[in-house]
């Protein structure tokens, strides 16, 4: 009799195991299913309807701009997000006119916590990167 406790309490422990496993696999579904709500699939060029000079804008926004600003979402990250940057009448955060003279001077120099950019990008890929920021 003895045996059969022990082969029955081996059956229990892999249920509990079983059931936590589970368990475990659902929280991890849920939890990705909400994180997933607020993430996009990354639009390719084509779709978004960019002329090569708002391409090679993009390129830079990508490499300079996009690990502190939001391009597509009203939800910023260390910096204000940009979506529709040219479509108020002032920049969020400084209230400066929201036009290429303001924005060019603030790539350039940079702006509290935001490092200037004017030593390491051109007035091309400035020029570049503003016809990107008029399509968000």
């Amino acid at each position: 009799m003895p045996r059969k406790e022990n082969v029955s309490m081996v059956e229990s422990g892999k249920n509990r195991s079983a059931g936590n496993f589970f368990t475990g696999l659902a929280l991890l579904l849920a939890l990705v299913t909400l994180s997933a709500c607020d993430v996009e699939r990354r639009k390719s060029d084509a779709e978004l309807g960019l002329n090569a000079q708002q391409s090679a804008g993009r390129k830079i926004y990508d490499s300079a701009c996009d690990r502190c600003h939001e391009p597509y979402s009203t939800r910023g990250k260390k910096g204000p997000p940009l979506k529709g940057v040219f479509q108020h009448k002032y920049l969020s955060l400084s209230g400066l006119p929201a036009n290429d003279e303001r924005v060019t001077d603030i790539i350039r120099l940079g702006r509290n916590e935001m490092p200037g950019y004017g030593q390491t990008l051109s007035a091309q890929d400035i020029q570049d990167l503003l016809a990107y920021l008029h399509t968000l």
